[in-house]
């Protein structure tokens, strides 16, 4: 019996900076940034569970199969962090959070930190908004991958909950992805914004189930509807906490 010849592709990208390289999204595929990559990860989430002690409820939700989004709120680095932890190791290098492009770009520290650790999406807010959401659609069009959305667009500066953004509905309507709802609670009190480093303090992030809107078509009245329903949906999930600590 004969066996296919195993082939190697070079990187399309290796006469690229290592920050233009890092800048880009889908990056090609980089053994040591891997390997980085998951070693950061086993270290993170050791120090989740051992110094804020995080809990996940609906784990079952999430999906080992097909492209998916998750959906939280948003005010603490720590989100990202949490929501990454409940993923499959393996499953790292294709889970991509969106993150602003204006902040999270702009130099060395935090370029590396966002391209390597978390494999984070820039996503431009204002100028190139629609480039971002193609994008976004994109890497759902690959099957397997997963993409984070943080709606409000911003960390709360309060730990209240605010509007959510029409982008995720713009993404979601018309289309068989699902989007699971996720509320994270104690982030705010452990690490706010300009906070410079996290105090000790626990975490609970409970998954809901997950919804789709193939049924709504596009455009700005279905993106409207979803961000209400998504935000919702958040802000039950914080209830059902509540009632159950």
């Amino acid at each position: 019996m004969m066996m296919d010849a195993w082939r190697y592709d070079t990187a399309q990208d290796l006469d690229h900076t290592l920050l233009e390289r890092l800048r880009r999204c889908p990056r090609e595929p980089d053994m040591l940034v891997y390997g980085l990559r998951a070693l950061a990860a086993l270290g993170i989430r050791a120090w989740l569970r051992v110094y804020h002690h995080l809990k996940v409820i609906g784990r079952e939700h999430l999906r080992a199969e097909g492209s998916y989004v998750l959906v939280a709120n948003h005010a603490s680095h720590l989100d990202t962090l949490s929501l990454l932890s409940v993923l499959p190791l393996q499953k790292l290098h294709r889970a991509f959070p969106a993150a602003a492009a204006d902040y999270f770009f702009t130099s060395v520290p935090r370029i590396t930190v966002a391209a390597v650790i978390v494999n984070a999406l820039p996503f431009d807010r204002e100028v190139h908004f629609r480039q971002s959401l193609a994008l976004c659609r994109a890497l759902l069009a690959n099957q397997g991958n997963i993409l984070i959305i943080f709606p409000e667009g911003t960390r709360s500066v309060t730990g209240a909950i605010g509007p959510f953004k029409p982008g995720v509905g713009l993404l979601l309507a018309g289309t068989d992805v699902p989007v699971l709802p996720c509320h994270i609670d104690g982030a705010f009190e452990a690490w706010p914004k300009g906070r410079l480093l996290p105090r000790p303090g626990r975490l609970r992030l409970v998954i809901g189930a997950p919804r789709n809107y193939a049924a709504l078509p596009p455009g700005k009245g279905s993106a409207l509807q979803i961000c209400h329903e998504l935000r919702e949906a958040v802000l039950d999930l914080a209830a059902m906490h509540r009632m159950s600590r």
